[in-house]
């Protein structure tokens, strides 16, 4: 190294030193030394040059890390990923069954307290640290390093069972290219000369019979594997290859997919919409949707779940995805943009099924008035039932439903004792309303029934599918992505590679769930291996952060980044009623755990319904096997970092920092055998050191209110303290 770089200089030079391992591991933007005359050699009086030699290091581009091609495909990406099938088939279920539209009240409370404040401090560490999930929370607080290594096993856990949903879509997708279509009416079987409906199918319904059997094949009881099904197999292996396909390039390939897979869904959604208007019953679907009821307990802890689950939060992915922005990125703002987003989602797919389900309820009223009806002709022809018990202007060629309520409750007053014996139905279209469906019954049979009753139903049922996997598709790449990231910053390792062997490997493991007795597997890993793990790693995000690292600190930390400082409000939320919600949601989680019965709902043959059957007991151990195994990493770290068994990571975390340090130390040595050809005093070179920060860190003695810098000159000039409150 030659000897009159100002490198050197620096090494043989009495001057303090004020830089620290902690300075270089807060990854801060360097000081703009271009600007400061003490580092330029200048008089307080003299200006300094319009162009410096050496241009200011960019902070964003340093550590090499991609980057989003535009805001517009980040704010897409982190849509797609909250934006999923919860918010068509569960977020309308729990509107139904809690409240009606009186529900969107808890849930928007909700939405306001734990869900924006959350999500926004997920993309501000995600964006201030520039790391995955695993690397963010080292940072953060290394003997809690186990939340990211939690967070990436629920998403493969979530990951494994969600693009089997994925691949059932695509096989009603490719069904769908026919008509009539293949589950509007239920198959008829030979029984010697005659064709008779299959018993199966005649007991339940036409698209009952083609999900439980055509579809999945499925076996009586998760004990009996039943062999694999080579229908959902092949759909499984499609949903992966294209999976693979999003994620393979990283953010320059999934971000170009969601301008498709996010924007997508919405038109589907306003065409359902427009159409569902305008079919009969539609108004009395959204009617019933926005009848109050009464509000219990339990309603706030559900919408405090799906508001959890609604965002995506503790999955890793909303982390994953802001680690890829520049940090002066306003992500304030995306918070609030997503979250709203999400909201409004919510409640125009609540209005598409509550419309469908109107004009579904409807149909099903007017079917059952004419069953019931020709039971009632029977009975007058064989003299059961008078014909006086009948009013005179009741006409059976044109009965409708206010005839027929007229009709059933005469008949019901006159023959009260033996009513039971007629099996009258009152075909009361608000039974049909009531029927609360979620998940894939809403998706695979409800609103599939009610397409086969539109005009052109097969485009329908193409429009709807194909929307549901662009939904999955959305959230999988966040999910993937989540997976991914993490282990990209912790090992040099292509990402091409690595996406193909962890698709490869997700599909072998979810074999398991295209089983004949898969589909209760998926119920499992649903119920069982995200919901408890990603609340507990969620309040150990927000107490790392407000309780360890400091709210204060955070706060100063994002005045930096953002330029402005949030709103106190965020304060108050992290600090206090985000944890003790969180708190109050885990107590009530174990309480329902502990209170409902561990078991799903099994599909019986010869009756044509599902049954409630508890699990056996490796089943149960399996199930509680996926909490523990999720939760594992959390003590695992905790424990190892405690008595120093394991490294806390920080030395991968300064790698990026360090490769710019050198990058500017090798520039400077160039710089400085420039000036020496020039003439130029070396010493005139700015320093590429960035400014001392004091260290702020857990059991620091500094305040957390105040930053200062501190620059000092040895030839008895005076020490000058640069103080920022």
């Amino acid at each position: 190294m030659p000897k009159n770089t100002k490198v050197t200089q620096h090494e043989h030079s009495n001057e303090a030193v004020t830089e620290s391992v902690a300075d270089l591991l807060s990854l801060e933007h360097p000081m703009d030394y271009k600007s400061s005359q003490m580092s330029m050699g200048l008089s307080p009086g003299s200006t300094a040059p319009v162009k410096a030699l050496l241009p200011s290091p960019d902070p964003d581009a340093e550590d090499g890390r991609p980057a989003w091609n535009n805001k517009m495909e980040y704010i897409l990406a982190q849509v797609g990923f909250s934006v999923g099938l919860g918010n068509v088939w569960r977020f309308p279920y729990l509107c139904q069954k809690n409240g009606g539209g009186a529900y969107l009240v808890p849930y928007f409370i909700l939405l306001i307290l734990i869900g924006i404040p959350l999500f926004f401090l997920e993309l501000a560490v995600g964006q201030r640290i520039r790391r995955g999930s695993i690397g963010v929370w080292n940072y953060v607080y290394p003997q809690l390093g186990g939340i990211g290594v939690s967070s990436l096993m629920v998403c493969g856990f979530v990951g494994l069972y969600y693009n089997v949903i994925i691949g059932w879509s695509i096989f009603y997708f490719f069904q769908s290219f026919q008509y009539p279509l293949p589950w509007a009416e239920c198959p008829l079987q030979r029984n010697g000369s005659q064709a008779i409906v299959v018993p199966e199918c005649e007991k339940s319904s036409a698209t009952t019979y083609f999900w439980y059997r055509q579809t999945l094949n499925i076996t009586s009881s998760i004990d009996d594997t039943g062999g694999l099904n080579w229908k959902m197999t092949l759909s499984l292996l499609v949903a992966w290859i294209l999976v693979c396909m999003a994620v393979i390039k990283g953010i320059q390939s999934s971000g170009k997919v969601m301008y498709f897979s996010s924007l997508f869904p919405y038109v589907v959604l306003f065409c359902f919409l427009v159409r569902g208007l305008m079919l009969r019953g539609a108004v009395d679907g959204i009617a019933h949707m926005f009848t109050p009821k009464m509000l219990e307990p339990q309603v706030w802890r559900e919408a405090a779940t799906q508001v959890f689950f609604a965002l995506g939060l503790g999955f890793g992915g909303v982390i994953a995805f802001s680690s890829y922005n520049k940090r002066d990125n306003n992500c304030h703002f995306d918070a609030a943009l997503v979250s709203v987003i999400n909201f409004v989602t919510s409640i125009l797919a609540t209005l598409v099924v509550f419309a469908v389900l109107g004009f579904k309820a409807n149909i099903m009223n007017e079917k059952c008035v004419v069953e019931n009806a020709e039971k009632i002709l029977g009975f007058l022809k064989s003299d059961v039932l008078s014909k006086e018990l009948i009013p005179s202007h009741i006409n059976f060629s044109h009965l409708s439903s206010q005839d027929y309520a007229e009709m059933y409750g005469v008949i019901k007053t006159v023959k009260e004792d033996s009513f039971a014996q007629l099996g009258l139905d009152a075909c009361l279209l608000e039974d049909e309303l009531n029927k609360a469906v979620q998940g894939t019954g809403l998706a695979f049979i409800a609103f599939t029934e009610a397409m086969t009753h539109f005009p052109a139903s097969p485009f329908w049922s193409v429009m709807f599918f194909f929307m549901l996997i662009n939904l999955g598709l959305g959230s999988m790449i966040g999910t993937m992505t989540g997976i991914t990231t993490p282990i990209l910053d912790a090992f040099k390792i292509r990402k091409e590679l690595l996406c193909v062997v962890c698709c490869v490997i997700a599909f072998f493991l979810g074999l398991l769930f295209v089983q004949r007795s898969g589909n209760y597997f998926v119920a499992m890993f649903d119920d069982y291996s995200a919901g408890l793990p990603l609340i507990v790693v969620v309040i150990l995000e927000n107490i790392s952060v407000a309780w360890i690292y400091g709210t204060k600190r955070f706060m100063q930390d994002l005045e930096d980044m953002l330029g402005f400082r949030p709103y106190a409000f965020y304060y108050y939320m992290w600090r206090y009623v985000s944890p003790t919600i969180l708190v109050a949601l885990i107590a009530a989680t174990i309480i329902e755990m502990a209170v409902s019965p561990a078991g799903y709902n099994a599909w019986v043959e010869s009756e044509g319904a599902e049954r409630f059957q508890s699990y056996s007991p490796w089943a149960l151990a399996m199930a509680y096997s996926l909490i523990v195994v999720a939760m594992l990493p959390l003590p695992l770290v905790y424990i190892a970092r405690h008595f120093n068994l394991i490294s806390d990571g920080s030395n991968k975390l300064s790698v990026s920092y360090r490769k710019g340090m050198m990058k500017d130390i090798s520039n400077l040595e160039e710089q400085d055998e420039q000036r020496f050809i020039l003439g130029k005093n070396p010493s005139e070179t700015p320093s590429p050191m960035p400014a001392h920060r004091a260290y702020l860190g857990p059991g620091g003695t500094q305040g957390n209110d105040q930053h200062q810098l501190r620059h000092q000159h040895q030839d008895g000039l005076p020490e000058y303290w640069l103080t920022r409150v």
